[in-house]
This record gives structure tokens, sequence and C-alpha cells, in this order.
């Protein structure tokens, strides 16, 4: 006999007047917020001054947003924010991009070293990785409290009956679904605990490129295969190649960069426990 998980839990916490927040702003907050503490333990262990910390973050909000935003729009629906220009800053009508938000992080963080002494740029995207990792776990799970980005109908025991979806949106029905924000949301946190495993095991001594590498391959490489048990989000006129969707299409660079930043850490540094760093 199928179990179904029937979810129907209202995206915002509570209301109090116009005060209204949801849980997805507040995983999001909350990813940024585990992620500072973490950096700054960074700083600590390697000497640089946590006092950056402050316009670091603002660097990786603001990119974050931004570009999100942006990539939403450029990738995935810009006939439709062109004829209707007033919706673009409407970001809480939801419309935030991954790879979009990727670009604009790497853009942010770029910006933000060339003011930074003793900061160099891969440097801190190794430091970053595992933080950004974590954040994206915590964002997908934002994700499944919404009731967006949903999976393909499934009968395997774990699939979820989004109620609130099918009755709000066209085109959703009431049954079992794979809950395809979970798996991402798990298997970031995964990649999570790998790459703070590896920083904490060498620290300093990490091979340039090698967290931020892993990431881009383990991140995207996980999304171009979950893609396969997603609803197509936005439906283009022209049909993409090969069959794919944009997110996979998307990820492809990503995963082939990041498996370029591992080739060249792992061929320029050997790694051994007795090269760690306190």
């Amino acid at each position: 006999m199928l179990l179904q998980i029937h979810w129907d839990v209202n995206p915002t916490i509570f209301r109090l007047g116009p005060l209204a927040p949801r849980w997805y702003g507040l995983l999001f907050a909350l990813g940024f917020l585990i992620g500072f503490y973490l950096m700054r333990h960074v700083f600590q262990r390697e000497g640089k001054p946590e006092e950056d910390l402050d316009f670091l973050l603002f660097y990786l909000l603001g990119g974050t947003i931004l570009g999100a935003r942006l990539g939403h729009i450029l990738f995935y629906a810009p006939g439709y924010y062109l004829s209707n220009p007033v919706e673009i800053p409407q970001i809480w009508e939801g419309g935030l991009a991954s790879h979009g938000g990727l670009i604009g992080v790497v853009l942010a963080i770029w910006i933000y070293c060339q003011r930074r002494e003793g900061q160099p740029f891969v440097w801190l995207l190794d430091r970053l990785a595992a933080p950004v990792a974590l954040t994206g776990s915590f964002i997908r799970l934002g994700n499944f409290f919404n009731s967006e980005i949903l999976g393909l109908p499934t009968d395997l025991p774990w699939g979820v009956v989004f109620e609130r979806a099918a009755r709000l949106r066209r085109g959703v029905e009431a049954v079992p679904l794979h809950p395809v924000q979970l798996y991402e949301s798990i298997c970031y946190a995964l990649t999570f605990v790998l790459l703070w495993w590896l920083y904490q095991r060498w620290g300093a001594d990490t091979p340039r490129g090698l967290l931020v590498g892993l990431f881009f391959a383990l991140i995207f490489g996980v999304r171009i295969v979950l893609e396969v048990f997603k609803r197509q989000q936005i439906h283009f006129g022209t049909p993409l190649p090969l069959g794919m969707s944009m997110g996979q299409l998307l990820s492809i660079p990503a995963v082939a960069v990041g498996l370029w930043l591992v080739w060249r850490a792992l061929r320029s540094t050997s790694i051994s426990p007795e090269t760690s760093s306190a």
C-alpha cells in the first residue's frame, strides 16, 4: 500500500499587520547567518581581519539577490518581463534562478577582492564553497515550504502530495510527486559536509581551486541529474538541445569549469596528511 505524504503548509509563518515572514525568507537568512559564522572561523584560522566579513556579507547578499533575479528574467522569461517591467523588482512574488545567483556571487566576490589585500579571488571562492553549499541546502528546503519547483508523479513511498499547489495552480494534480526540493537539499548538505571536512583537514594547505571546483562539479552535476525528476517550470517556444531543460543546459559549463579546477588543483599540488595545517 502506497504511503502518501500530504504537504499543506502555509508558506507564511504568521501575519501581524503588514508583517508576514515566510519560511523561505527565514531559511534563506539562516543559511547566510550560519555561513557568516563559518567564515568567521575561516578568517580566525588563517589570520584574516574579521571586520572584513561585514563587507563580504553585504557583497554576497547583493550578488545573490541581484544575480538570481536577473538570471530568472534573462534565462527563463525575458519576453514576459520586457512586457511587464514593473514586475522585475517584485522578488517576493518568486522568480530567482540559482545559475544567475552563482554568476552574481562570483562577480560580487571578484569586486570585493579588488578592494582587499591578502584575500585572492580563488582563495576566497574556495573558502566560501562550503558555506554556499549549505545555504543552497536551506534555500531548497525553503522551496519545499513554498510548494514550488515540483517533481514528476511517482509511486515511490516517499512521494509527496502538494495539496496547496494543487489548489492554487492549474495543471498540478493532487497526486504523489518526487520531492525534488528535498533531493537537492540533501545533496547540497552532503556536499557541504565533504567540502567543510576537506577544509578542516588541510586548512590553508588546501590546493587552490580544489574546493570551489568540487562545488561546481557536485552541485551542478546533481542539478543535471535531478532535473530529470522535475516538472518543466518554463515552456520555451523552441525546444532546447537533446531535450534538455534550461537548468541542465546552464549546468554543463559549471560542471566543466569545476572539473577543470579540480584537475588543475590536483595536478599542481600533492595532497597528503603530512602537509595539513593546524
